[in-house]
């Protein structure tokens, strides 16, 4: 899929004002993918890559001199994936996967236990037009075409999950998601915040859902900003209405001159 008018440098009416506020040299840059940047797909491997995506965001990557991570539920492999040959520094499966660079090691949490996963697959399959997407660290139950069985397939991983602590039922688009329960968006922001080259820049969150709340807590804690995409989520600062506007707005700052920190 090509770019869109939209997706050009001019577009700035389409943007909160608080978009003005940013700039490369100063911001730190936290992006989710799916339905954020790109638009949400049947099945997470029907999703299309807008062409010129990976090179907005490696170009806002130089600028910020490398403060740019991906952060997302899908796993830094499927990342690698879909914006092949370029890489970034990312968070995958909602903080349970990190890489602080995009040449770096993928640091990873220990894998759900096999008699949880395997429980979790079992119970997907007596629901029609749901699967499970096992990410090793967590395993996430997409039901995007069986939308009715959300409450039931809801209740029943509940259930399943008891009355442990170490896991959650993170809710999302269509999806439900066991996980880890100590990691999240959030976790993952707080940790690339403490390194370079994020270290010491304002940090910018954009997200558009529930999982993504953690994450826009995060920045705001630390005096940043958090744009909500689609529909205002708590503790944002503006909505960016969907993601070619998302795109828009990173191709306007990508298209500035080169800003130097003061």
């Amino acid at each position: 899929m090509s770019g869109t008018p939209s997706d050009a440098p001019g577009s700035e009416a389409l943007f909160p004002a608080v978009c003005a506020q940013v700039r490369t040299d100063t911001h730190a840059f936290f992006l989710d993918v799916d339905g954020s940047l790109i638009d949400i797909a049947e099945h997470p491997d029907a999703v299309r890559i807008p062409e010129q995506l990976p090179q907005i965001l490696a170009t806002l990557a130089e600028l910020s001199d490398g403060a740019l991570a991906l952060v997302s539920g899908r796993t830094i492999q499927s990342l690698d994936m879909l914006l092949k040959p370029l890489g970034f520094a990312a968070a995958g499966s909602h903080g349970a996967q990190m890489r602080l660079a995009p040449d770096g090691k993928i640091l990873s949490a220990p894998p759900l236990d096999a008699v949880l996963t395997s429980t979790v697959k079992a119970l997907v399959e007596g629901f029609d037009g749901v699967f499970a997407e096992d990410k090793g660290t967590a395993i996430a139950v997409h039901y995007r075409a069986a939308p009715d069985a959300a409450p039931r397939l809801e209740r029943a991983l509940l259930d399943i999950l008891g009355a442990r602590q170490d896991v959650r039922l993170m809710p999302g688009h269509c999806v439900f998601e066991v996980k880890p329960a100590s990691l999240d968006k959030g976790t993952a922001v707080a940790d690339f915040m403490g390194r370079a080259p994020f270290a010491g820049r304002i940090p910018l969150f954009i997200g558009d859902d529930i999982t993504d709340e953690a994450g826009f807590s995060a920045v705001t804690a630390r005096g940043g900003l958090a744009l909500a995409v689609g529909t205002p989520r708590p503790g944002t600062h503006g909505v960016l209405a969907d993601p070619r506007s998302v795109r828009a707005f990173l191709t306007h700052l990508a298209a500035a001159p080169r800003q130097r920190r003061r």
